[in-house]
């Protein structure tokens, strides 16, 4: 550690990403999107005026926080954007969840929160996911004096999902604070909870352009929540850096939104390929947990996690092992296309003989 870090930044355990290989790999380690972006974002690229980027964007993202909201029927005022939706979980934790009383988050979930937790010094209390490897949200919503809750749904890394009936009975017990329902995967089969922000102003709800919408290259994520969040954001966003997104990220993104059939066709394709591979790895003999993600979180009773994953790193193929005590014998697979996920069960079949 050097001596010129701080204190905090010494006391640090980093988000560790997904291996980005160099290589030519069947990459299933990462939840990319297997289909390309809608056809307009290839037309509005190669139309770029260049000479726009010698000036600023709009510090407001007019212009795309326009369409998003048009695409969710809600106002511009209940609509925010960032550099990835990583960035918008930043701001929304300095913004809501920095007080004295601790931050009520799945025990196993995404793991960036506990990150951003330890940075900016909001204490975790930890809810035990259920025996069905499920999001317990009485237990969430039981718990005493609280900074808010956090949950992803889909969660990460398990890809079960809860009902929008479910986040209500929530939402209707925990007023005092903001609820985050990050929805990253929620296109992939699940409930968005959108439709309940209008009725309840405590609810923030965060999603992502890198997943349904193919644009994991860019770096653009966003919230939706009642004006008086939406501005808490804001101010954490004006006094951090008041220019986050560029002027070809929201170009690129008004495209993304605007083109429904692209989005359904790619997202109906990758919730038949999950199928397929659920099917097909429970014939093998793997245990799957219910998905409503692009990805499946599995494993097998005869063979560790570890060495499948090694297995199927030695034939060109990378999925992600989580090397943690609850955790390390799963793996957790994207969905990829179909020759992807064939290679995928043909490797598995050769490993698991």
């Amino acid at each position: 550690m050097s001596q010129y870090w701080s204190p905090a930044v010494r006391e640090l355990t980093p988000y560790v990403p997904g291996e980005q290989p160099r290589e030519r790999v069947i990459k299933l380690n990462t939840n990319e999107n297997p289909y390309p972006p809608a056809p307009g974002v290839s037309e509005a690229l190669r139309n770029y005026a260049t000479d726009h980027l010698r000036l600023y964007p709009d510090p407001t993202s007019h212009a795309l926080r326009t369409t998003l909201a048009e695409s969710y029927g809600i106002s511009v005022a209940e609509t925010f954007v960032g550099n990835g939706s990583d960035e918008v979980l930043a701001f929304a934790f300095q913004a809501f969840f920095c007080h004295d009383t601790p931050l009520d988050v799945p025990s196993i979930t995404y793991s960036f929160y506990p990150v951003y937790a330890n940075l900016y010094g909001v204490t975790l209390r930890k809810h035990p996911l259920n025996a069905q490897w499920e999001v317990d949200l009485n237990a969430l919503a039981n718990a005493s004096e609280r900074s808010g809750v956090i949950f992803a749904n889909p969660n990460a890394p398990t890809g079960h999902a809860h009902s929008l009936e479910a986040i209500e009975s929530l939402l209707k017990r925990v007023t005092n604070r903001v609820v985050l329902v990050d929805e990253a995967y929620v296109d992939f089969g699940a409930e968005s909870a959108v439709t309940l922000v209008g009725r309840y102003p405590n609810l923030l709800v965060t999603g992502t352009f890198s997943k349904s919408r193919s644009l994991a290259g860019l770096r653009l994520g966003y919230a939706i929540g009642s004006p008086e969040l939406i501005d808490g954001l804001q101010r954490v966003k004006d006094s951090f850096n008041s220019y986050p997104v560029d002027s070809l990220a929201s170009l690129v993104g008004i495209e993304a939104l605007k083109d429904k059939t692209h989005f359904n066709a790619c997202r109906n394709n990758v919730i038949t390929t999950r199928e397929r591979t659920r099917q097909r790895l429970e014939q093998l003999g793997f245990d799957v947990l219910p998905s409503k993600a692009n990805f499946v979180f599995a494993q097998h009773p005869d063979f560790e996690g570890a060495q499948l994953f090694v297995g199927l790193r030695e034939r060109g193929i990378l999925v992600r092992h989580f090397n943690t005590d609850m955790l390390n014998n799963f793996l957790r697979i994207t969905i990829g296309t179909d020759d992807e996920m064939d290679s995928l069960i043909e490797a598995l079949e050769a490993i698991c003989r």
